[in-house]
């Protein structure tokens, strides 16, 4: 079984050598650190954590491949930096479904960040 990752372990992980998670992020999976639901509670709790730090939630969808270790995946904006502009985000739940992680997107998922911007571009015109 894969140890949990939780917020704590973001701050230690960021102390040895990676990028540091951005102050709205840290924040942002802090609030899904106690997250004690499965599958089926996943979308709530990342929507209620948007709520939580100002931001939205776009839509959940079965990872199928985009992330390790990962079953789900939602795209939520974020307020970030200081003039608080919205940022797409992922929140993906572990493979046993404990846990949920905060990730900004990268290379494997930028069809999906498209995807996202794209989605919310037609939320804006209705």
């Amino acid at each position: 079984m894969l140890p949990m990752h939780t917020a704590a372990d973001t701050a230690i992980a960021t102390t040895a050598g990676e990028p540091a998670l951005p102050l709205e992020l840290l924040e942002l999976e802090l609030s899904l650190d106690g997250f004690s639901g499965d599958e089926a509670g996943f979308a709530g709790a990342v929507r209620a954590a948007a709520d939580q730090v100002g931001g939205d939630f776009l839509f959940d969808l079965p990872a199928s491949g985009l992330a390790e270790d990962c079953r789900r995946i939602a795209a939520l904006r974020v307020p970030q930096g200081d003039d608080g502009a919205l940022a797409v985000v992922f929140a993906l739940l572990d493979a046993e479904g404990a846990a949920i992680r905060v990730e900004n997107p990268d290379e494997k998922t930028k069809d999906l960040k498209r995807f996202a911007d794209a989605f919310v571009d037609v939320l804006e015109r209705i």
